[in-house]
């Protein structure tokens, strides 16, 4: 009978967040690798480079991975046997190890959990509460699996109560184009079929903490009726042509995960969670003997990748760009920009766009300025700003034309695709939407040479920071008249795919 101590739980706890905060698990890092190796697409290769060089900074210099340090997800399966040496509940214990590993200095984790979410949406400060699953199985071990789900791709989550007769592949192949790229792909399916509501969400969660297999999967060949739908969902996914971050090309997804429980005959529930391109999941199992032991992995397992650049890199000083030097980028071309630009997410635009409303004047001047949508990572020892990579931009869809119209600002920066509603803003107003990697967020952030927060502190992350840049990597991904990258490369990749063997490794 093991006895589990209250520290040994919790410091296992915290410690698994922190590790997964700057480690991607080493079969992620081998998929991305492949796909960086196969693609063919120039745009979708760089935005894999960028991914593989920001992940192997990471686990040097133990910093987040990406901005969003996410909602933890704990699941938990307690042996029947097992005794607590505790005072706290699990749920308690659970909460103070992600307290602990959030506000730890010396890689302090972005809090971004708000609490009263239909209401005042406050901000908790320590990124509590978790979401905890538990169940009780024989045993005398408690078996924990820790992750932590970034905004943008948990926004992605599908559900469809289909009806017994229909397609699960068709589904998907009908939710993922609608999913866009703010998922940052490419990255992992998670799919549960049956059982209900609830369970199908629930087990599309766990599958997303499956290791990455497909190719061994696909030497040895399916067993059963699961393997088979991943095979099929995998190979019409990435003949889509979406591509790496949306920008069109090979590799979309790198697995496909399913998990299935039995269902009522009237029902066939279908969850969908994409895994993003900062995939985080850490699995442990504690049998009284002390806090959980993670080793950490070696560097070599990281591929030394360089980024080998796609065509004419244009080197823009945005203190100095001109609207006609701005309306003459296209799609697709890459930039190094410079200079100052600020920054606002879905907070700090609501504000803005209610005081313009009610006449008032903005505490900043955009006027002929950038912004950026990010809310980074708290700086540690002598950074100007921790991990600081791009938010989904279409959040900020709804504020964009009375921004452009209003306050004469010139362009904007994300990450993923636009709405029509800010595609036609954009072409309206004759600005530009760039994009920076998501998934890249430390390789951006040693692009900011200073920071200062200069409107909206009560905000925190949100807050608006005033950056200067040097030569941090964009796309442009609309232009001033309203073409957008994120329609002409899928499109293109989806028809080169025809005659293009894909999923071979």
């Amino acid at each position: 009978m093991a006895t589990i101590r209250q520290d040994d739980f919790i410091q296992s706890i915290a410690d698994a967040l922190q590790y997964i905060s700057y480690y991607h698990p080493k079969d992620f890092i081998d998929a991305a690798h492949e796909a960086w190796e196969r693609e063919e697409s120039p745009a979708a290769k760089d935005a894999l480079a960028q991914i593989l060089i920001n992940s192997r900074m990471c686990a040097e210099g133990r910093r987040p991975i990406c901005q969003d340090t996410g909602i933890v997800t704990v699941i938990l399966k307690i042996g029947m046997n097992v005794q607590w040496d505790a005072e706290m509940s699990v749920e308690d214990m659970v909460n103070e190890g992600v307290r602990r590993a959030y506000n730890l200095p010396d890689n302090k984790l972005r809090a971004s959990i708000l609490a009263d979410p239909a209401g005042a949406r406050k901000n908790t400060g320590d990124n509590t509460p978790a979401v905890i699953h538990m169940s009780l199985v024989p045993g005398d071990t408690v078996d924990v699996q820790v992750a932590a789900k970034g905004g943008g791709s948990e926004a992605k989550t599908k559900f469809a109560m289909l009806n017994p007769s229909d397609s699960v592949v068709d589904w998907v192949l009908e939710q993922v184009p609608k999913m866009g790229a703010g998922w940052c792909p490419p990255g992992i399916l998670g799919i549960g079929i049956g059982g209900t509501a609830d369970k199908a969400m629930l087990m599309a969660k766990e599958a997303c903490m499956e290791s990455i297999d497909i190719h061994e999967l696909k030497a040895r060949g399916p067993q059963n009726t699961a393997e088979e739908l991943r095979l099929e969902i995998f190979d019409k996914v990435n003949e889509l042509g979406i591509g790496a971050q949306g920008l069109g090309g090979l590799t979309t997804v790198l697995d496909i995960k399913i998990r299935d429980y039995p269902t009522h005959a009237a029902n066939k529930p279908v969850a969908m969670i994409p895994n993003c391109a900062a995939t985080r999941h850490a699995h442990f199992v504690l049998d009284g003997s002390g806090v959980a032991d993670l080793p950490a992995p070696k560097l070599e397992d990281w591929p030394q990748v360089a980024r080998e650049g796609g065509g004419e890199v244009k080197r823009v000083n945005l203190d100095e760009v001109t609207t006609e030097e701005a309306q003459s980028w296209k799609p697709g071309d890459t930039l190094l920009v410079s200079g100052t630009i600020l920054t606002g997410r879905d907070a700090a635009h609501k504000r803005m766009t209610d005081m313009l409303s009610r006449g008032e004047e903005l505490p900043v001047d955009l006027k002929g300025k950038f912004i950026y949508y990010v809310g980074p990572v708290d700086p540690v020892r002598d950074e100007p700003v921790g991990p600081a990579g791009p938010t989904t931009a279409t959040r900020m869809d709804k504020f964009t034309d009375q921004m452009l119209a209003e306050t004469g600002l010139m362009g904007m920066i994300g990450k993923a695709e636009r709405g029509p509603e800010a595609v036609e803003a954009i072409r309206k107003h004759g600005a530009v939407y760039l994009i920076a990697v998501g998934g890249a967020a430390y390789l951006v952030s040693k692009a900011i040479r200073k920071s200062r927060v200069v409107a909206f502190e009560d905000l925190g992350m949100e807050a608006i920071h005033e950056f200067e840049v040097e030569d941090m990597p964009v796309t442009v991904a609309v232009d001033s008249r309203g073409e957008s990258v994120h329609e002409t490369g899928p499109r293109e990749w989806q028809a080169r795919i025809k005659g293009i063997p894909v999923t071979e490794a």
